[in-house]
């Protein structure tokens, strides 16, 4: 065995392999320390096999602990010792040890999906402890988790979680489907996953919602949707999914009635100003300034005497400017990444202004706008609103008010016409027991 693996290996550095005698047997053993736990290995075999060795005691041990199972197909050796397994042969028989090293005890901390009264605690990089953090929170029998097996140097695991009796069989059926096309050599991230379930390319908006939350999890498995799991990253993925869901967060659930709806309006809200408000400026400048009282408009036009070109000019870059200080407060370390947004949005934006080169409307603009789009809870769908918002400045530029009201429209359409793994984007209302009678007339098989 071990000659075999070093010559598949080339001799690797790392790899330990050792003649181990009792006395009473021999045993071949080879294992990447870098790779296994190593208390594992002295409590579940060394100590058995050297110290207080009973040849009865030691074949029940082998063949009773579900950590041990045999390796007959040499082709597979390399393979599960590179996922973290060892390999030991005693009379002439293989066996594989499953002491993979285990780099999380304790959950993570939210980082990202911020709740001020749910649970701190969020997914891990290890796909074990994440499955149990969703098995936690949702404690039924009738959940599934199914294993696959993506990417072909990777070898990554991937857990497809649902609840077979809410489920809807013809999504399972559509991710199913999908999983199986998956073609990756090296999978270690969900938005890979994510950009391959999610078909085309050219697609505006996110159909499938990634979260950091297992308590948001459990709430999706209990409307009868799917979360996939990867090994490796501490992000789940939730599907099928509408456009309501991206604009929910978790203190939707936690707050009062009325409180949480007065939230989820100011979110709308917010996400209608992101997406039209420059648009608008524009519009009004240029071409619309009758839609204003008098006093106002005069204002805006006072406020702009000093400004030497266009009005879309003076959006753009100010656009330019917000979205050059959030990429540099996401890619400059967290010690220095809130000096620099200060330093660029306070004194530079003060500066600008000054100097004639945009208009003090233009800077209440652009502050209305980079305070609304943080209002949205999910990252993805936040990234989309702020491209929308661009095709509606270029819109503006040549149509004026007339066009952002009919791309508006467009929007609208657009959403309606977009499904997630079939099921509708923009839907208002699905009955809660569509997915359970679907699943009744197909048997009930899950």
């Amino acid at each position: 065995m071990i000659d075999r693996i070093l010559e598949e290996l080339q001799h690797p550095s790392d790899l330990v392999t050792e003649l181990l005698d009792n006395g009473y047997m021999q045993m071949e053993i080879g294992y990447f320390p870098s790779l296994c736990d190593p208390a594992i290995i002295k409590d579940g075999l060394l100590i058995p096999y050297s110290y207080r060795f009973i040849p009865e005691e030691f074949d029940r041990l082998i063949h009773t602990n579900p950590k041990f199972s045999p390796a007959d197909n040499p082709d597979e050796w390399t393979k599960q010792l590179l996922k973290g397994s060892l390999l030991f042969r005693i009379e002439d028989q293989v066996y594989k040890f499953d002491v993979q090293r285990k780099l999380f005890d304790k959950p993570d901390e939210v980082q990202i999906e911020n709740s001020l009264q749910g649970p701190q605690s969020a997914l891990t990089e290890d796909l074990d402890m994440n499955v149990s953090l969703v098995r936690l929170r949702y404690n039924e029998p009738s959940l599934n988790v199914v294993q696959h097996v993506l990417g072909e140097a990777s070898k990554t695991r991937i857990m497809m979680i649902y609840d077979r009796e809410l489920v809807n069989q013809d999504v399972l059926k559509r991710v199913n489907d999908k999983i199986a096309e998956v073609q990756l050599k090296l999978l270690s991230a969900t938005g890979q996953l994510l950009k391959v379930l999610s078909g085309r390319k050219h697609k505006m908006f996110p159909i499938i919602l990634q979260t950091e939350r297992p308590d948001r999890i459990a709430v999706m498995l209990k409307r009868g949707k799917i979360a996939i799991l990867l090994d490796g990253s501490r992000f789940g993925l939730i599907l099928p999914v509408r456009l309501f869901d991206f604009m929910h967060a978790m203190d939707d659930d936690y707050e009062s009635h009325w409180m949480s709806r007065f939230l989820l309006v100011l979110r709308y809200l917010a996400m209608v100003l992101t997406i039209t408000l420059p648009a608008a400026y524009i519009s009004i400048v240029s071409y619309n300034p009758e839609v204003l009282r008098v006093q106002l408009t005069l204002s805006i036009a006072g406020s702009r005497v000093v400004v030497p070109y266009p009005s879309f000019i003076e959006v753009i870059l100010m656009l330019f400017m917000i979205e050059a200080l959030n990429e540099a407060s996401l890619r400059l370390p967290r010690s220095i990444g809130s000096t620099a947004t200060t330093v660029g949005g306070l004194i530079l934006g003060q500066s600008i202004q000054q100097a004639g080169l945009v208009s003090s409307i233009m800077i209440i603009v652009t502050s209305v706008v980079a305070i609304s789009n943080f209002v949205i809870p999910n990252n993805g769908f936040g990234y989309s609103i702020r491209f929308v918002k661009y095709i509606f400045v270029f819109v503006s530029i040549f149509f004026g008010l007339m066009g952002v009201v009919v791309l508006f429209h467009s929007l609208i359409v657009y959403w309606c016409s977009m499904r997630s793994f079939g099921q509708p984007y923009l839907a208002l209302f699905i009955p809660k027991r569509e997915a359970t009678a679907h699943h009744q007339g197909n048997g009930g098989t899950g």
